[in-house]
């Protein structure tokens, strides 16, 4: 059980997040209230070459992140002194990239004394939605979709967690990217399909909708990607000219129906009325909407946090940190990066 009042000492966490390619630094305070939020995106970079690659995103954290963690203490008007404790994204995530946050947490926690967290990048994720929804508590069930997870969870607790649907084979955002390269649009896809759906109509072209019939709140979304491909070939041979914002806006809602029915069944089968989003495509306009819509005419809350803390960052990290934190967490100099850490594993 937490011990949430900790004699009503105020908590600051320096929270730092490196698992892809945004470098980040954040301090917040009792685990809701952020006092700053730094993050240093690789996006441009990384736009040259059709996505993000590994080494060029380690290199770019080395430079970044001693400047980043030293922007986010002054935005916070704090020292090292005054934080009580460093939480890390430790996993899941490139190896290279998780290792110099990992390293430069380990580096100031030997240096200050203080306390070493290290959290889960998914519980992050999740955690998101107690920063701007102050009356959020568990137990909920929480989508996360980004470009590297398609988790459908029910969040029992703080740190507590059931996983009940994940992706079979290509994430959401990963889809997004790759149907997004085959219309022309480049990366980062997500973006940008949800930019042009708004000029096309989502029922011009029917694709897909994948069940997988051994587990009823799973995803699969390769088939859907494969559709696409063979209408964009289809049109290519019959010389026919392709409407990229109908494709976009037609491919878009396949990927919302899809996730809206898996996971509102699972709020109605798991007995709860809260319902929160998180990760990249969280911050989709048509996903919010069509939730939002669905939410409001079955009676269940909405949560979703703002586009900044859809994306990777450390605030998040700072709050999953503090009710680690809260529970006893502590990780000693061992602590190493774990690109495949699993949800709930320690």
């Amino acid at each position: 059980m937490l011990n949430r009042n900790m004699g009503e000492k105020e908590i600051q966490i320096l929270a730092i997040e490196s698992s892809c390619d945004e470098t980040a630094a954040a301090v917040v305070k009792n685990g809701r209230e952020v006092l700053s939020n730094v993050i240093s995106s690789q996006i441009a970079l990384h736009t040259l070459y059709g996505g993000v690659v590994p080494e060029i995103a380690s290199r770019k954290h080395i430079e970044k992140i001693n400047q980043v963690i030293e922007e986010a203490l002054e935005e916070a008007g704090t020292t090292l002194q005054q934080i009580d404790a460093i939480a890390v994204t430790y996993g899941p995530g490139l190896v290279g990239a998780l290792l110099v946050g990992v390293s430069a947490a380990k580096a100031l926690s030997f240096a200050t004394g203080k306390p070493l967290v290290g959290v889960h990048h998914i519980e992050g994720h999740i955690s998101a939605n107690f920063i701007e929804n102050k009356e959020l508590e568990p137990p909920f069930v929480c989508l996360v979709v980004s470009g590297g997870h398609s988790h459908l969870v029910v969040v029992k607790d703080y740190g507590e967690y059931e996983i009940i649907g994940r992706t079979r084979d290509d994430a959401a955002g990963e889809a997004f990217d790759k149907v997004a390269r085959a219309i022309g649009l480049g990366y980062p896809g997500g973006p940008k399909i949800d930019k042009l759906s708004k000029e096309g109509n989502p029922e011009a072209i029917h694709f897909p909708r994948a069940k997988v019939e051994e587990n009823m709140y799973d995803f699969s979304f390769s088939g859907l990607k494969s559709a696409v491909l063979n209408y964009l070939n289809s049109c290519e041979m019959k010389g026919e000219t392709v409407n990229t914002a109908d494709v976009a806006a037609s491919f878009q809602k396949a990927v919302i129906d899809v996730l809206v029915e898996h996971s509102l069944h699972a709020v109605k089968e798991y007995g709860l009325d809260k319902f929160a989003i998180a990760g990249g495509v969280a911050s989709n306009s048509s996903l919010r909407e069509a939730f939002e819509k669905e939410c409001q005419s079955k009676g269940i809350k909405f949560y979703y946090p703002s586009p900044i803390l859809c994306t990777d960052n450390a605030a998040m990290i700072g709050t999953a940190g503090y009710y680690e934190y809260l529970k006893g967490t502590r990780h000693g100099f061992d602590l190493n990066a774990v690109p495949n850490l699993k949800l709930g594993e320690r």
